[in-house]
């Protein structure tokens, strides 16, 4: 422990320790008059993250937390707007900016380069969470209201609206959603996990303005928020805006908000539940099994890591003995989406199952799950694979990751939920000493033996699950909100019916005012960066094999890649190249089985996959090239065995393992079957555009709705056919074309790692890379409208509008990138989010498929949102635009251009935009251009490419709509298809 930096007097120093590993130094402070906790990871990062979080422990399934998390955006003390939250967005130059709600707090994260801009979120940040004014309207908005059908007509039905409300009927359409709230519901009888904490759409409308409004004032005071901080911006100044913006206002509260223990269960237990299946759907082989035992508290250091490391070895990869035996099962399809250690929860829960199965199937894989488990306690597993999964450990702490979400605020949420229940964080962000202790641990014969039989074979706290399905539970539930809507509706008096049309008129009245924007702070273009830095390329030629080396600040870790331009394929064996990249590295190599194999990748490297990079060419977008990369991140005292392991997998894969090749396409299949819920925005726009670009077709027929369908097909065809003999000669066919192509490699290490590292990789590839390119991989040109409505197992609705356009080189790329961005902010987020009751909605321009798209989530309409895209346009080319509010779409296009990665992250973006013939200096023109664009460039964009008549429509919806969309399908001559 080392003395802590410079701070603000009203705040008291605890504790700093520099943590090597990370190479940030955590320091920890108290707010001396309210008991607030700050803590600052103090590190040379101009990235500046910031975070405060409440403790929320809801009691019901009303979503109380997730309703206030947004309804508290919505105007403050000092700000006195409507929509800060999102107008913020539009004036900021942030790297991240959000909210989020957990099972048992609530947290405000943004992330900024640039320092005016992270003094101005903060100033908002901090009002709209200490200060907000949790208007009813914005309420009724965000969280539930009834309205009139017809809003102004009180003889129409009685609907329920509101953001979140939806927003959760999309969730649970997702059967892991619904599989782990079951689960909670009776793992955890007694505590707040039992409940869902988003809200449970049956229970939501039963959450009442004034508990809304207690609930913000117990649990978002000071004396229950934590703040935690990232950056070079010293704790000090920080503190200095904390206590003049927030905390010299609030004195110590004695309400002391956490999680009470869970009450241990004397007996495993078993319950039956339902999830909803379409009606059109069988229910054969559809039943989840899933097994989930209490473990201890996630905030022991010593617990958490031993549960991760037997969570690790049974679990870990496919030579795993529990996913061996969930992969290889003939009770279910494939492993459950649940498999693993979940520790976010104050207790630690780990769980274990199938899903594809059929109900009368529970007693079986209970025996054989505790059979695994009884076979590890008697036998323990090999030290080899003990010493595997703590090399995995100690990859995961070592790499600085931002890909997805900033470093620093990566770093803050995993010390959060420590933090959030009165533990460590400062520990559980430095692992290396635990780790450390592990490996002497594991040394012990009994040690591994000893957890499982602690953990689980002797522990009673286990809830085994049966999810079964059923075609009529959706109705039901339907019938039992109109039989509640029919109610309320019963009971009204006249008074009561036009206070709900006043409602509706008082929401679309604040929804539509303008408001004074001047009042919140905001940054300008000439605030923005003249230029982005361009990450340094080693070029050179080793053995005949280019390499392309990056020297990048990778904390001793080292990533490999070898690249190979796609040969010319047909149509058919195109198809195959998703199911060639994915299953390449879950195979036997040469004399190994893929049982060896994966022992020796856990044992070598932190990741091996393999993927296909295809993009349109810069400027026209029916070319289009692509390239095949094997990549590979390992430890740098291992790379000369990552290197070979590369090599092996490339030469020495084996497509002879039938069964194997089957494990693998359930649970491909199951994978993509599960993400429907949550993305089916991304699929209606790919089905949209699948007739603008090559590019964007085979995207729909590879990995979007058509792609799950054919899939689907293939999974129908193994079963008929189980030697995979078909699927088997596609695949060797596809590696053998590969196999002819040429390579070249890339390198991403820091200094002391680098030199020498592409050389020797080079070496073991000598002999294979002579041969010359042959025929270019090429796609066939289209150019049509398309018009189609899926049907799926969904709550809610999806729905994209696509319009040709051009690529990125084009002169008008530029203006409609920054088109996008004017129509979400000027028109639809207020009429598809705020009166529409969609979780979001918006529109882009994708260069790469040439295509501008329209786009809505979880939303409860159909017609009424494809007419708003065509609204948005008319309202776009029948309004002045300001300068100011052409402005913000801009800052939002650059901030999104200049958000920056993990050090590895941008060296392979960067790589891979020379490789497709995206120069840094043409990134650099296209990003001046955007600075440029005026509010004439959009008006003559939009009436170019946007015409009526060139339109594509895609929607996602569920077969009780069949009915009710019949005029719009035979308006737009739409095709049902059935997914």
């Amino acid at each position: 422990m080392t003395k802590s930096g410079s701070h603000h007097p009203a705040f008291a120093a605890v504790r700093s320790e520099h943590i090597d590993s990370l190479n940030v130094q955590v320091e920890q402070y108290e707010h001396i008059k309210t008991g607030a906790m700050h803590y600052h990871l103090a590190a040379n990062n101009t990235e500046n993250v910031f975070l405060v979080a409440l403790r929320t422990v809801p009691k019901d399934s009303t979503g109380i937390a997730h309703i206030l998390e947004h309804t508290a955006l919505c105007g403050s003390r000092r700000y006195p707007v409507r929509d800060p939250f999102f107008m913020m967005l539009r004036r900021s130059l942030n790297t991240f900016m959000n909210a989020f709600t957990s099972s048992d707090w609530t947290a405000y994260p943004f992330a900024s380069q640039n320092r005016k801009d992270f003094d101005n979120l903060l100033d908002v940040y901090l009002d709209a969470v200490f200060f907000s004014r949790l208007d009813p309207l914005d309420f009724a908005q965000e969280g539930h209201r009834v309205e009139f059908a017809q809003p102004d007509d009180t003889e129409s039905e009685l609907v329920f609206k509101g953001v979140v409300f939806n927003e959760m009927k999309g969730a649970m359409s997702s059967i892991s959603s619904t599989l782990w709230n079951s689960l909670c519901h009776h793992l955890f009888p007694t505590s707040t996990y039992h409940y869902n904490s988003g809200g449970d759409p049956e229970h939501i409308p039963d959450l009442s303005y004034a508990e809304l409004k207690a609930f913000y004032k117990s649990h978002y005071h000071p004396s229950n928020s934590i703040f935690m901080t990232f950056g070079d911006i010293t704790a000090a100044e920080h503190q200095a805006v904390f206590e003049e913006r927030a905390l010299q206002h609030f004195d110590r509260s004695d309400h002391h908000i956490q999680v009470q223990p869970e009450q241990r269960l004397d007996k495993p237990l078993r319950v039956s539940e339902r999830y909803a299946l379409d009606e059109t759907e069988s229910t054969t082989g559809k039943t989840h099994l899933v097994m989930a035992w209490m473990l201890g508290e996630s905030t022991d250091l010593e617990q958490l890591l031993e549960a991760q490391l037997l969570s690790s070895v049974l679990l870990d990869n496919s030579a795993s003995p529990l996913q061996q035996l969930l992969e290889t099962t003939t009770l279910g399809r494939a492993p459950s989406p649940l498999c693993g250690l979940e520790d976010s929860l104050k207790e630690l829960v780990f769980c274990c199952g199938i899903e594809g199965s059929e109900a009368s199937h529970v007693d079986a894989l209970e025996e054989q799950v505790l059979g695994v488990l009884q076979r590890v306690a008697d036998e323990g597993v090999s030290i080899e694979r003990l010493e595997a999964v703590v090399h995995q450990l100690e990859l995961h702490q070592r790499e600085i990751s931002g890909d997805s979400y900033p470093y620093g605020l990566q770093l803050i949420l995993q010390a959060l939920g420590c933090a959030t229940h009165y533990s460590d964080p400062i520990a559980v962000l430095d692992l290396e000493p635990v780790i450390e202790r592990l490996r002497l641990k594991i040394q012990q014969p009994d040690y591994i033996r000893d957890l499982a039989r602690g953990l689980l074979l002797d522990n009673n706290h286990r809830v085994t699950l049966v999810m079964t399905p059923d075609t009529t539970l959706a109705a039901e539930r339907q019938q039992r909100e109109e039989q509640r809507l029919a109610d309320i509706k019963r009971s009204m008096g006249a008074e009561q019916r036009d206070a709900t049309v006043q409602l509706a008129s008082n929401l679309l009245a604040r929804q539509s005012q303008i408001d004074d924007d001047s009042i919140l702070p905001k940054v300008e273009l000439t605030d923005v960066p003249g230029s982005i830095p361009e990450p340094q390329r080693l070029e050179a030629t080793s053995h005949g094999i280019a390499l392309a080396n990056y020297r990048q600040g990778t904390n001793g870790i080292v990533y490999q890649q070898v690249i190979r331009p796609l040969p010319k394929l047909d149509t058919q064996r195109r198809q195959y190249l998703p199911l060639y990249s994915h299953m390449l590295t879950e195979l036997g190599l040469g004399t190994q089985t893929y049982l060896d194999v994966q022992e020796r990748q856990a044992a070598t490297v932190g990741s091996l996959s393999a993927f296909t990079s295809l993009r349109s060419a810069v400027t026209d977008v029916q070319s289009v090239e692509g390239f095949f990369a094997l990549s590979s991140k390992a430890l740098a005292r291992n790379a000369p065995r990552q290197s070979q392991l590369l090599y092996d997998t490339l030469q020495g894969v084996r497509f002879d393992e039938a069964d194997r090749l089957r494990d693998l396409m359930q649970a491909l299949l199951a994978r993509r079957e599960q993400a429907v819920p949550g993305s089916g925005h991304s699929l209606a726009m790919t089905a949209a555009c699948a007739g603008i670009s090559p590019l964007a077709k085979l995207q729909h027929q590879q990995s979007g709705l058509e792609g799950i369908r054919w899939l689907r097909d293939q999974v129908a065809q193994l079963q008929r056919d189980p030697s995979g003999q078909a699927l088997r000669e596609q695949l060797e066919a596809v590696h053998g074309a590969l196999s002819e192509q040429p390579l070249q490699l890339l390198a991403i290490a820091d200094e002391g790692s680098l030199e020498g590292l592409a050389d020797a990789t080079a070496a073991l590839f000598a002999e294979v890379s002579k041969a010359q390119a042959g025929q270019p991989f090429e796609l066939e040109s289209v150019g049509e409208r398309r018009a189609e409505m899926w049907l799926t197992n969904t709550q809610v609705n999806f729905c994209a509008r696509a319009y040709p356009t051009v690529p990125i080189g084009h002169a008008d790329a530029p203006a409609l990138t920054v088109l996008g961005g004017l129509l979400r902010n000027g028109f639809l987020h207020r009429a598809i989010r705020e009166q529409g009751g969609a979780y979001g909605g918006g529109a882009a321009q994708d260069s790469g498929a040439g295509s501008f798209r329209f786009y809505s989530y979880r939303d409860p309409r159909l017609a009424e949102t494809l007419a708003d895209f065509d609204t948005s346009i008319d309202w776009l080319l029948n309004t002045d635009h300001s300068a100011q509010t052409v402005e913000e779409a801009v800052l939002g296009v650059v901030g999104s251009m200049d958000r920056p990665s993990s050090p590895a992250g941008e060296a392979k973006q960067h790589f891979f935009n020379v490789l497709h013939g995206r120069s840094h200096e043409q990134r650099e023109v296209f990003r001046q251009a955007v600075l440029q664009v005026n509010a004439k460039d959009l008006k003559r964009v939009a009436e170019h490419y946007l015409s009526p008549t060139r339109a594509s429509t895609a929607v996602i919806t569920h077969s009780g709509q069949t009915e009710a969309t019949a005029g719009l399908r035979e308006q737009l001559d739409m095709a049902l298809l059935e997914l």
